[in-house]
Formats: structure tokens, C-alpha cells, sequence
């Protein structure tokens, strides 16, 4: 088994870490004592061994690999049964049936309708459209998705996720999904009314300018790839964005955008289209029917980071909202093209919402 992880909830907040063991995972005193005595748990990134210390909504709870087995209840498909257990050695060849998640997802806030995550690189959001039309039951041999890993994650593996909206597969930052229908409902609707709160930073080759980037997104814009094509076309999508430049160095630039719509790959469109394509970027590289242009970044993916997420809470109907520093690639890129630092202030020169 992993290690298990989740954010402390709102109705949990103020119990010991005792407490919080024995009502998660219906476990006796005396064995969620010695857990916590045993150094294998962590709160807020802090190994604890005080049974009696008390928990805050939003902590993030860590419970070390192997000393709680995640179990199925015979004959049930939505309770989940715990165990306890003594960690043990796993032979390379042993095949496990729980749904092990890569260590680099990271919880940022959690409660009964909402999930916010810190979405890695290299992982797909959430199974396409496409997929499931055309592989159907065969999806469990695809690569897993965000979207499946978190239940695990989240510590209550029978319990699905939401996914609201997406980022694209080598795009980090942050992301919301639903933990329940009607939560899903609400932001979806948030998300088509254009009221959720979205902002990126990312590093192109060269430097673009300031301004709203506005074109109608096509499937194909005459070379199999997605674009901009004519307004007039039947298939073609409105998208917005508004671009604006934090730092420029050696002919790169550190950009900021804040989306009005959210197309598929949207903002690596209409930079790469402006001739200011993403360093790490391979698919909007070049003009329609044209030669790639050059990239002297060394970067292995496009270098697109979802650094702030805001939208009207589900529940309380409260703005909330959230910024996150790009992970260390992003970071690294930006110190082998430039002369300066990441800054990480929010620029006040693009238009909020109204």
C-alpha cells in the first residue's frame, strides 16, 4: 500500500490525531495511539508522535505506507473496510489490485464538495470523450487518469470524483473536481458562465505583446491540428485570451494569461499562432503548413503553469480562491533562458472579472 494522504475536514477540525485515526479508519484507542506514538503520522508536513495534538480544517494528514491496508467489504461496492496492519515486504512480482497513485499529486484543499489539486506533469486529467466511445470496457488497460487516482489519494478509494475542467496532460498547477454530483453541477455552470477565475504563466520564445488574443478554435486548421480558422465555421469555437508580460530575458519571455474562454489547448494556440510558441512545445511550434521554429530552451514539455484558481464555493456560495508557485522545471527553464528570477507577484495589468 501506499502512503494514504487527505485534508483534514471542516466537521474534523479541532479532533486529536487520535481521534481523527480511530473515527476515519473505526479504529480501537489503543491502536490509533500507537500509530501516532510511532511516528507514522505526519500534519501539516510535520511528523507528529502526540496522540493528543488537535487537527485544522485544510491540514494535510499523512499516514506512512503499509500501517493501514484499505480493504473491500465483501459484497459492497461503496464501503470501503480498514485494517490494520503491520507493514511488510512486497515481492517484485506480486501483483497488487489497489490503485497505487504517483507520490507527486498533491493535495491543496479538500472538504465534502470539493477537491483542489496540484496537478504534475505527465498525468491526463480525466478520461476523453473519445476514449470512452472508442475503447469502452477496454479503458482499464489505458493509462490511469488524475480523475481515478484521487479517491485513492483522498483516502476513500470507493468514493469518485468530478472533473469540472482540465488541464492538458504536461500542464501543472491547479485544478478542481466535484466530490459530488450537485457540487459538480454548480461549477460546471460556473465554468460555462465564465465566473470561475483562471490565470497561467508560462515561457515562450521571444517576447509577445501585451494585449486580448480573441479567435474561433477549429479542429483542424488546415494541417491536423487544432487552430484558429474562419468565424464562419461550422465546427469553430470562440476563445479569449488576455496575455500580459511579467519579465523578458535573452529573448524569452516570462508571460502571463488569464482566460475568458477555456478551449482545448487554448492559450499554447493562440501563443504559438501570435509566433510565440511555449518553450518545451512540439505541436504549436510552427505556422499553418510552415517549418517548426527554433527552440533553445532544452525544455521537455510546454512550459505552461495554472498558478491561480478562484470560483464560487459550491456549498457556502463564498469566493475562494487560490495561487501556486510553478514546480521546479518550470522554474529551472526560466533561470537557463533568463538572467532573472521567477517573480511571483500577480500582475495587476490583466482585467479581472466583472
Amino acid at each position: 500500500m501506499p502512503p494514504i494522504q487527505f485534508l483534514v475536514e471542516r466537521f474534523e477540525s479541532g479532533q486529536t490525531v487520535a481521534e481523527l485515526l480511530r473515527k476515519r479508519y473505526k479504529l480501537t484507542w489503543t491502536r490509533a495511539k500507537r500509530i501516532v506514538e510511532g511516528g507514522h503520522i505526519r500534519v501539516a508536513g510535520q511528523t507528529t508522535r502526540a496522540p493528543e495534538q488537535r487537527v485544522k480544517s485544510g491540514n494535510r494528514f499523512w499516514i506512512a505506507a503499509g500501517v493501514l491496508e484499505l480493504k473491500q467489504v465483501p459484497g459492497s461496492a461503496t464501503k470501503t473496510k480498514v485494517s490494520p496492519v503491520a507493514p511488510k515486504k512486497v515481492s517484485p512480482k506480486s501483483k497488487s489490485k489497489t490503485l497505487v497513485p504517483p507520490p507527486n499529486i498533491e493535495l491543496i484543499y479538500s472538504d465534502d464538495a470539493v477537491v483542489v489539486v496540484n496537478k504534475p506533469a505527465g498525468l491526463t486529467t480525466s478520461r476523453s470523450k473519445e476514449d470512452r466511445e472508442e475503447f469502452g470496457p477496454g479503458q482499464r488497460f489505458l493509462p490511469k487518469t488524475l480523475e481515478e487516482f484521487l479517491p485513492t489519494v483522498l483516502g476513500t478509494p470507493n468514493r469518485k470524483v468530478f472533473a469540472v475542467h482540465r488541464l492538458d496532460r504536461d500542464t501543472t498547477g491547479l485544478l478542481v473536481f466535484a466530490r459530488n454530483s450537485e457540487a459538480s453541477l454548480k461549477l460546471q455552470q460556473q465554468f460555462r458562465g465564465r465566473s470561475v477565475e483562471r490565470r497561467y504563466v508560462a515561457i515562450t520564445r521571444g517576447v509577445p505583446k501585451t494585449g486580448k488574443i480573441e479567435t474561433i478554435l477549429t479542429p483542424d486548421r488546415g494541417d491536423g491540428r487544432r487552430g484558429s480558422g474562419d468565424a464562419k465555421a461550422p465546427d469553430g469555437k470562440r476563445a479569449v485570451t488576455y496575455v500580459s508580460i511579467r519579465e523578458s530575458s535573452n529573448s524569452f519571455g516570462l508571460v502571463e494569461c488569464k482566460l475568458d474562454t477555456g478551449r482545448t489547448h487554448q492559450i499554447r494556440i493562440h501563443l504559438g499562432e501570435a509566433g510565440f510558441p511555449l518553450c518545451g512545445e512540439q505541436l504549436y511550434d510552427r505556422p499553418l503548413k510552415g517549418q517548426r521554429l527554433p527552440d533553445d530552451s532544452n525544455a521537455t514539455r510546454p512550459m505552461l503553469h495554472a498558478y491561480r484558481l478562484g470560483f464560487q464555493h459550491p456549498e457556502t456560495d463564498e469566493f475562494v480562491g487560490w495561487e501556486l508557485d510553478p514546480p521546479a522545471d518550470f522554474t529551472d527553464c526560466w533561470k537557463a533562458v533568463s538572467t532573472t528570477e521567477v517573480p511571483t507577484r500577480r500582475n495587476d495589468a490583466i482585467p479581472t472579472n466583472s
